[in-house]
């Protein structure tokens, strides 16, 4: 297992880099001042932002096949906003009449339709940090428009489709599971578990590896774990367990807030999400809710070529 050592840091001044995607040439990460930050391979840093009202508070995103970011508007009035060259416009802001307020994540898959994941219908999100909250959704955009294809989940956070396009893995943080749905002619089939998760570890973000691997961060206890053939190994931790304790129990009793998710006494400040980059896709870089920064780490494995690998930005 690797530890804080092994782990080098990346870019400077970020602004909540909660997502992380590479390219064959850049690392982009999410802003949550407008837009997304390019972190260029001489360096240095471009922020794309998209100035209007409101400022898009970016919390995932994806890049569209134009080199467009896709970006989920994590705060009211939420939705879905395409950003490029300094300009905004809103892509999807309600979906079957219901307004989307806090949008957590948007993936474009290798057929260009969008999966967009909303954690719940609770304002403030912060109520939604719950065992038994199960308002949770995905919404599906594609040529006939856009649908909710899958509902009652448990915190819905990250969704990628896989390399071989049959299934939409999910993660449901305060659910402590990966589910997954097989992809149908309209949308997805009946929700499987995948893996579930015991205490401390609270999925956030997904990616898959070249052998059929599935790697997940969580958030709060700083895991990086991968599955393969069903079994669990974790590459990577930073958590403390004082702090550990006290968030089990806060959860438990149905009591977490936004106070227990501000304060991470680690060096890793929360891991939110992972990509695969650099010429051969070893590097693991690794997205974050509380630092100015992101890390990486070298992977022993090649992660498999993402739909927006080779798009120009």
């Amino acid at each position: 297992m690797l530890s804080t050592r092994d782990i080098q840091r990346l870019g400077h001044d970020l602004h909540r880099p909660e997502c992380v995607l590479c390219t064959a040439g850049e690392v982009v990460v999410s802003h949550v001042g407008g837009g997304v930050t390019r972190l260029l391979a001489d360096g240095s840093q471009r922020d794309v932002l998209g100035p209007g009202n409101p400022t898009v508070a970016t919390n995932g995103f994806a890049i569209g096949p134009d080199g467009s970011f896709l970006c989920a508007n994590l705060l009211p009035p939420g939705g879905v906003w395409r950003i490029r060259d300094g300009e905004q416009e809103p892509l999807l802001t309600e979906v079957d009449g219901e307004p989307l307020l806090s949008v957590n994540f948007v993936h474009a898959d290798r057929d260009e339709r969008l999966w967009i994941s909303v954690s719940t219908r609770r304002q403030p999100r912060a109520r939604g940090y719950r065992p038994d909250v199960r308002d949770g959704f995905v919404v599906l955009l594609d040529q006939r428009g856009a649908r909710i294809v899958a509902d009652g989940l448990r915190y819905t956070n990250e969704a990628r489709v896989d390399p071989r396009g049959r299934y939409l893995y999910v993660n449901e943080t305060f659910g402590r599971r990966t589910s997954r749905f097989v992809l149908t002619n309209t949308g997805l089939g009946p929700r499987e578990t995948v893996a579930e998760y015991g205490p401390g570890t609270f999925p956030d973000g997904l990616e898959f590896d070249q052998e059929g691997g599935l790697w997940i961060t969580s958030i709060l206890s700083n895991r990086v774990i991968r599955i393969h053939d069903r079994q669990q190994t974790v590459i990577l931790e930073d958590s403390d367990p004082e702090h550990l304790a006290r968030i089990e129990q806060a959860f438990q009793a149905g009591e977490l807030e936004r106070p227990h998710m501000d304060s991470v006494p680690t060096t890793l400040k929360s891991l939110s999400s992972l990509a695969f980059g650099g010429p051969a896709r070893k590097t693991v870089y690794l997205g974050n809710l509380l630092d100015d920064c992101i890390y990486t780490f070298p992977s022993p494995v090649a992660g498999a070529e993402p739909p927006h690998w080779h798009t120009s930005l």
